[in-house]
């Protein structure tokens, strides 16, 4: 059997003894955007450095911490940050959260980014909902031997986010009174941040935001079958549109400013889903 898939299922098998995930939403919240999970009930909370292979972010913003329990008396699962490609990880240690949800009986997720806009009707603060992708990082986390108990050699990304649940999470949004866009998210490989040239390049084939994560795990959502709705927290203009340095600093405040209306909006659409 595929060693990555061993991988996986010892780390489904470790959280699956601590709390019941069948049918549970996924949660996948980006940087500073973890606060949702404060808010589960009934938790059960475990340190991703505490469950065996599974990767612990380096990012300051991003806490590590898995949550079990239930929001509006549904199940969710809750990974309060992500490890990035940047940070030295390989695909397949990156997208493995992903397939151990797969493996405890996750059938939906909701993945979360802070990006930067190239599209110039944006703003910071602005919220995004993905409605397609351009993978520009340079990898495929499925390279390398199939495993079949996950998903078919050559799986098709025409559907890669669920059209059903993003209409759902924008009529969400609607009665709630928050404006939301719809549009492509490219992912480059970073840490360092994209160049004025590269966002005009990103522009020009159709992108409306840039980030350095997302790619990978939709990829492998799609993969196992999973059906995903993805949102980004467009966190400042990407390179060369405001004239400004971009800074990380920059990133968290807006995050920390759109947060509530973020935290209303995901509650909202996982009591409709």
């Amino acid at each position: 059997m595929n060693d990555e898939y061993l991988k996986c299922k010892e780390a489904a098998d470790y959280i699956a003894e601590r709390c019941d995930c069948s049918d549970a939403i996924g949660l996948i919240l980006g940087t500073g955007l973890g606060e949702v999970g404060d808010e589960i009930e009934d938790p059960v909370i475990i340190d991703y450095s505490d469950i065996p292979h599974f990767p612990t972010p380096t990012v300051h913003s991003h806490k590590g911490k898995l949550i079990c329990g239930r929001l509006f008396d549904k199940k969710v699962l809750c990974m309060q940050g992500r490890s990035h490609f940047y940070e030295g990880h390989d695909m397949k240690t990156v997208v493995r959260p992903v397939r151990v949800m797969k493996l405890l009986g996750v059938k939906a997720e909701i993945m979360t980014n802070a990006a930067g806009g190239c599209n110039t009707t944006y703003h910071p603060g602005t919220i995004m909902f993905i409605e397609d992708f351009i993978n520009f990082m340079g990898d495929n986390p499925l390279r390398g031997p199939n495993i079949d108990e996950f998903g078919p050699r050559f799986p098709d990304m025409t559907l890669a986010i669920d059209r059903e649940y993003t209409q759902l999470g924008k009529k969400a949004a609607e009665d709630l009174g928050i404006d939301v866009k719809s549009g492509v998210y490219m992912g480059f490989r970073g840490p360092s941040f994209e160049t004025p040239g590269e966002i005009r390049f990103a522009q020009t084939i159709g992108a409306d935001a840039v980030g350095m994560s997302f790619v990978p795990e939709i990829i492998t959502a799609r993969h196992c079958g999973l059906r995903t709705i993805g949102i980004s927290c467009i966190t400042n203009m990407a390179a060369g549109i405001s004239g400004n340095e971009l800074t990380v600093e920059e990133v968290n405040e807006t995050v920390e400013k759109v947060g509530e209306d973020f935290k209303k909006l995901i509650k909202e659409i996982i009591r409709r889903m």
